[in-house]
């Protein structure tokens, strides 16, 4: 009787440390599926919170005209211009492209351009240059930007405002797009100047003669949609070798 209680008492021991063992192993269970729900949750969260903050951030533009968004027109240097070619000189999707310009506005080019939904875009996701370039011979006016806009956040804000107003694809004098310019493109921009217009120019709407075509620069030392509609204006996309392709 004696070993039968002892035998028992061993096995009441063994059955509440198993208890035991069992209840912490379901608290670190709980746990871990707790810690695996709040990671979830935060990358939930990070995804939906840029999206959300992109479009808090246009609110605050909703109102303003392109002209008012950014700085002075006066920031921005005066307009030059270089004999173009490269018109209709088309090569195949993935050669290798580099420009004698820091940012191009004409020459040699890929035989396919982006599309005209896409305004803004990251130097995760940009076109190519020789796509880029296809873009401009169809009278797109293309604002460049260095990693100095690029890394200010609030920079940023006022771009996505800029191209904001120029959304749309149905109206040709919406052709725009707002790409970034690294050290891997070529050269930097010219000393302290931060965003570049350029445009591909045929020397006037409806002008023929191609030696009369030119690329069209502006550098400005920071955004300005006043300097943007200006030049936009100044030289639209009919002014270019290839107008109604969109």
């Amino acid at each position: 009787m004696a070993k039968q209680a002892k035998k028992t008492d061993r096995q009441a021991v063994i059955d509440s440390i198993r208890s035991q063992q069992s209840r912490s192993e379901n608290r670190r269970g709980l746990a871990i599926v707790g810690v695996c729900v709040l990671v979830a949750v935060l990358i939930i969260g990070a995804a939906a919170f840029k999206p959300l903050k992109d479009w808090w951030d246009l609110r605050a533009y909703a109102s303003a005209s392109l002209g008012e968004i950014g700085a002075k027109a006066s920031t921005c240097q005066e307009v030059v211009t270089k004999k173009a070619d490269g018109n209709q000189d088309h090569v195949d999707v993935g050669t290798p492209m580099t420009y004698p310009d820091a940012p191009p506005a004409f020459g040699q080019h890929w035989n396919m351009w982006d599309s005209m939904d896409r305004k803004l875009y990251s130097t995760s996701d940009r076109p190519d240059l020789g796509e880029l370039v296809h873009n401009l011979e169809h009278g797109y006016t293309i604002l460049w930007y260095d990693e100095t806009i690029a890394d200010d956040s609030a920079a940023m804000d006022e771009l996505r405002g800029i191209a904001s107003k120029l959304e749309g694809t149905t109206n040709l004098r919406d052709k725009f797009k707002a790409v970034p310019w690294t050290s891997e493109d070529g050269d930097p921009f010219p000393k302290g100047q931060h965003v570049a217009f350029t445009h591909w120019s045929v020397g006037g709407v409806g002008e023929t003669d191609a030696s009369k075509q030119v690329g069209v620069w502006q550098y400005c030392s920071d955004l300005s949609g006043s300097a943007l509609e200006q030049f936009m204006e100044d030289y639209p996309y009919m002014d270019s070798p290839e107008p109604t392709v969109v």
